[in-house]
């Protein structure tokens, strides 16, 4: 009974952990002045989400999180954002020892071998200087992606905050 208890516990333990980004990264132009913006546009909405509804929840965080910083989304911007989305498939082999077999539990131990597919989801957010056509700043996160739309729209709002924790650059972190 206890060790049931235990496996629920880790399993509860492990959902959790792929509900936050794995391998959240930014990059800058350290020769761009971003005090100078004050607008953006979209030149190219997420791409490779398969769900609209997804799609919308990106930009959505993403405008939200550059209007927080005093940016307002205009027909032709200062700055030009552009995301996209890749997905690909990932296994990991699970071995676990499941006891002895034989008379009276002497005996080799019997182990067990699984292999457990799962998908791993990239966002990469662009944004390039409009006067210069130049890449100005990127930031991309990586996770686990969950069936249940509900952890995926918390995996992709942390992932967001991550990213823009220090946006724009110079700026103090975000706590």
């Amino acid at each position: 009974m206890m060790g049931r208890f235990a496996a629920l516990g880790f399993a509860v333990f492990l959902s959790a952990c792929a509900s936050t980004p794995t391998n959240v990264k930014t990059d800058f132009d350290p020769g761009t002045n971003f005090a100078r913006f004050r607008t953006y546009s979209w030149i190219a909405r997420p791409e490779g989400v398969a769900s609209p509804l997804v799609q919308q929840r990106i930009v959505d965080g993403v405008d939200s999180r550059l209007q927080g910083n005093g940016w307002k989304l205009v027909p032709n911007g200062d700055v030009h954002v552009a995301a996209r989305v890749t997905t690909s498939e990932r296994q990991t082999a699970n071995t676990s020892s499941v006891g002895y077999i034989g008379w009276g539990g002497f005996g080799p131990p019997a182990t067990g071998a699984r292999v457990d597919t799962y998908e791993v989801g990239t966002l990469v957010v662009d944004m390039y200087d409009g006067s210069r056509k130049q890449a100005i700043w990127r930031g991309s996160a990586s996770g686990t992606l969950d069936s249940d739309p509900a952890r995926t729209t918390a995996l992709l709002q942390a992932a967001l905050d991550k990213m823009f924790a220090g946006f724009p650059p110079g700026s103090t972190p975000a706590k």
